[in-house]
């Protein structure tokens, strides 16, 4: 192995990657959103606000999570469906017609087997189901900080308006927070819908999110 693929970028360039994009685009969001934010408390006559102080801002708050809770959650559905669910001739869908590695039963003795799993156990059903499990908790986490932030970004409007703050309850029995959570689902699982769907007659060469480019259309998984 040369010293380009010894290299510590070269062996977790892909993540790197993403969470450099991912820091460059929240913190580009949060400049623009404390922009938006206090263009709004103008409006409704109240003072601009500090960019630290809109960080924790209901605004803030209900605009990052309402986009996260929507990703957990596809990649959640993305990681369950696909246990049981096929679609012939894609590239995300295992084989109909036979049995993935992933479906084995894990190997106590395999060279390099995680701790939980040489363990066995209900360590090994929790780890077994970890990734899920992640996926869901990071879900309602995201969640709920978007109703927090939604929530406390209306009843700050509410008292600009000079109007009475409104319960918890009474916010959720209205369609903002819904609309606002609904409006990313339906684009998530469009997205989801559309991979699994293209590559089944569409390829990348290089990409291990697409088949062979030679593989028939009707050739299942990678």
């Amino acid at each position: 192995m040369n010293n380009k693929k010894q290299s510590f970028f070269y062996r977790n360039s892909l993540s790197i990657v993403f969470i450099s994009l991912f820091v460059l685009a929240l913190g580009a969001q949060a400049f623009f959103g404390w922009k938006e934010h206090n263009e709004e408390l103008k409006d409704l006559g109240a003072q601009e606000i500090r960019f630290s102080s809109y960080l924790g801002s209901g605004h803030f708050f209900s605009a990052t999570f309402e986009n996260f809770q929507s990703e957990f959650l596809q990649m959640a559905l993305y990681v369950m469906l696909t246990i049981s669910l096929r679609q012939v001739g894609s590239a995300e869908s295992k084989d109909p017609e036979k049995q993935e590695e992933v479906d084995r039963l894990p190997d106590r003795t395999r060279n390099g087997a995680p701790a939980p799993v040489k363990k066995g156990g209900w360590r090994l059903i929790l780890y077994q189901n970890s990734l899920s499990i992640a996926f869901v908790i990071l879900f309602v986490f995201s969640w709920a900080g978007h109703l927090y932030g939604s929530f406390k970004d209306a009843n700050l409007q509410e008292t600009l308006r000079g109007k009475p703050e409104k319960s918890l309850l009474d916010f959720l029995a209205e369609p903002q927070f819904w609309f606002e959570t609904f409006q990313n689902w339906q684009s998530e699982f469009l997205s989801v819908a559309s991979i699994v769907i293209l590559t089944i007659f569409l390829r990348q060469k290089g990409s291990p999110e697409s088949k062979p480019v030679d593989a028939a259309n009707a050739e299942t998984g990678k």
